[in-house]
């Protein structure tokens, strides 16, 4: 198998032993009214178990692990793969790699060139979708919505939805909790200011506590959807593309992308595939050097928008679209 062809089974499923990169301890993801994810496995210890990070969270790192933030473009490698790049009054301010919603960015949506990416999908009404021409579209302007996916809402029941073919997650098993704490000093009014203001406006020491976790074992889980990318029927490029770009993603989150928080540092010492006996997945080095000329080939076979990166202008609510100002005046000046 060479060139990243798709390997022949329905799913691709990578795990990855971590620990922390200094010291046993770790801070865990945390939800709002919840603190950390913990639960018990239904075996005889009643193992207990931690959710590190969540898919949604796993998605976004992996989305991040193109972007090269010193240079504000994709990183090297991947310099070609199509993206909408949002500007307002004329200064960058966000793109559809970096969105949550990718192509259904709110300040995608609110710009001069969602209706017009609408139109080219060809949803109609209460018509089924066309899938080709839907997947068409969006690996036009944005690809790796080929990967993690989208949902555009609809007036009718038929929304516009594409399912994640790459996901992953992060879990520990057998955790305990190390309970800390610590303080923020106040070096002028250790209780409160003169005024009598405290600590809810910032006056005086404030202690605070923190539950961070130690663990027997930390695992990465990455799961590849290799039926769903041949399912597009865009062609074997396409394929062999998005295949390594999902291994790239993987193979920097892993090597690159591991500090979740200032407490929470992690380095994988492991990385195996526990579904599709035998086969090795590529190293980082390997799919960089592929991906330059699987991008040009798609881009050759016309699947990609030319220019690349496709500027949208965002106009915040309650202010005319550039294409409807310019449309008001033209029909101004016709009176």
């Amino acid at each position: 198998m060479t060139r990243l062809d798709l390997p022949s089974a329905p799913r691709l499923l990578l795990e990855a032993d971590l620990r922390p990169i200094q010291g046993t301890r770790f801070q865990p993801t945390g939800f709002p009214d919840l603190g950390a994810a913990t639960y018990r496995l239904p075996d005889e210890r009643g193992t207990e178990m931690l959710l590190v990070e969540s898919a949604q969270s796993v998605a976004n790192r992996l989305e991040s692990a193109v972007w090269d933030d010193a240079e504000d473009d994709l990183v090297a490698p991947l310099r070609g793969l199509p993206y909408v790049k949002v500007v307002r009054d004329g200064k960058a301010l966000t793109n559809s790699l970096l969105e949550a919603h990718r192509l259904n960015s709110v300040y995608i949506k609110n710009s001069d060139i969602f209706e017009s990416i609408r139109s080219e999908i060809g949803k109609s009404g209460d018509q089924p979708i066309k899938r080709q021409s839907f997947v068409g579209t969006l690996c036009k302007y944005d690809p790796s919505c080929l990967l993690h996916g989208i949902f555009i809402p609809e007036k009718s029941t038929n929304a516009l939805r594409l399912a994640r073919a790459l996901s992953g997650f992060i879990e520990a098993r057998d955790v305990r909790v190390v309970s800390g704490g610590g303080v923020k000093n106040d070096r002028v009014h250790a209780g409160k200011d003169a005024s009598g203001a405290g600590a809810d406006a910032g006056f005086g020491n404030v202690p605070y506590h923190r539950d961070e976790y130690t663990a027997g074992s930390i695992t990465a889980y990455f799961n590849l959807d290799l039926a769903q990318l041949r399912s597009y029927r865009l062609g074997a490029d396409l394929e062999r593309l998005l295949f390594g770009l999902a291994v790239f993603k993987i193979r920097r989150f892993l090597g690159e992308g591991l500090r979740l928080r200032t407490a929470c540092d992690f380095e994988a010492t492991t990385v195996r595939v526990t579904r599709l006996d035998g086969y090795d997945l590529p190293g980082l080095g390997v799919v960089a050097e592929v991906l330059p000329e699987l991008i040009a080939a798609v881009a050759r076979a016309g699947l990609f928008a030319t220019p690349a990166i496709t500027v949208a202008h965002y106009q915040e609510s309650g202010k005319a679209k550039p294409e409807a100002a310019e449309g008001a005046k033209k029909k101004g000046k016709g009176k």
